[in-house]
């Protein structure tokens, strides 16, 4: 197989079990140039771990504005970056939006390589209807801050989920994952 091309390769993480990382997004991260992660540390274990050795560059919330230039830099030179969050889909409620933007922006290619999706599996084991459902993002750290979302769940005709394991989430946000509308049954993934 022939090495990535100039592009931004969103690679889907494991969400609490290894294992469930595709052999693709194996792939994409040998052959990159570049790995931008939230977490260098985090992400360097998981590469140890599957025995990858990468270039890491941090690319986080706080840093993206100093980042994404950078990021575009290697990019126009013809190098492949591969850009991963600690865990699940970068850009999805973790950072990589702006630098999705900026990469559109300057016609550089962005490819997705999906991966685990722990709230969707929790929705296909939960007996809940499964035709659609509401993404309501990540929920804060604050419980005070959980409630507007947590609050109006009951009021939707369809499961609603939300991105923060239970252990995290205050006691009247336990639904965090995903709860039916209307009987408030919650479902949570396994690890």
């Amino acid at each position: 197989m022939e090495r990535p091309t100039a592009s931004l390769y969103l690679v889907a993480t494991p969400i609490g079990n290894r294992e469930d990382i595709t052999l693709r997004a194996l792939r994409v991260l040998r052959e990159v140039d570049w790995v931008a992660a939230e977490d260098t540390r985090h992400s360097g274990q998981l590469l140890k771990h599957f025995q990858i050795s990468a270039r890491l560059i941090s690319y986080h919330e706080h840093n993206a504005a100093q980042r994404i230039p950078q990021i575009l830099k290697y990019l126009a030179a013809g190098q492949s970056v591969a850009l991963i969050s600690d865990a699940g889909t970068p850009a999805i409620s973790d950072p990589g939006e702006e630098l999705v933007r900026a990469c559109i922006q300057a016609g550089i290619p962005v490819i997705p390589v999906p991966g685990p999706v722990a709230a969707v599996a929790a929705l296909a084991a939960s007996g809940l209807a499964t035709g659609r459902f509401v993404f309501e993002g990540f929920c804060r750290s604050k419980p005070a801050n959980d409630k507007p979302v947590c609050n109006n769940w009951p009021k939707k005709s369809a499961p609603s989920f939300s991105t923060k394991p239970p252990i995290a989430c205050s006691k009247p946000c336990k639904i965090s994952w995903l709860t039916a509308a209307p009987g408030g049954r919650s479902c949570w993934p396994a690890s």
